[in-house]
């Protein structure tokens, strides 16, 4: 019988294959935190990302109610969308608001 030129795989070489490892869970809260979405209103139209508990890092102040937005706090990011000088200049004025005072601001337009 002819001999074989194919190495041979001894049991932990099988065991180390890439397609047999274990795929990680998927987090769905951190998958969705980086996706802006389009929201239109009277005084414009404006990108809005979630800012998650976990990724809230630093302290800022909510423009909606003067307060501040403690580290740990979800909260939304918001941009102009349709900025008198380009979108880099809409993103270079981001504001940070609390996800209540962001929503009840087109109250005042009814």
């Amino acid at each position: 019988m002819p001999r074989s030129n194919r190495p041979r795989r001894n049991a932990s070489a099988a065991s180390s294959n890439k397609w047999a490892e274990a795929v990680p869970e998927l987090d769905l809260e951190r998958s969705r935190a980086g996706i802006a979405r389009r929201e239109s209103a009277p005084d414009g139209d404006w990108m809005v990302r979630t800012m998650t508990a976990r990724k809230a890092e630093k302290q800022y102040i909510c423009p909606g109610c003067s307060t501040a937005i403690m580290p740990g706090i979800a909260h939304l990011v918001v941009w102009s969308d349709s900025h008198l000088f380009g979108e880099a200049a809409g993103l270079a004025e981001r504001r940070h608001w609390h996800t209540n005072c962001w929503t009840s601001r087109t109250y005042r337009y009814r």
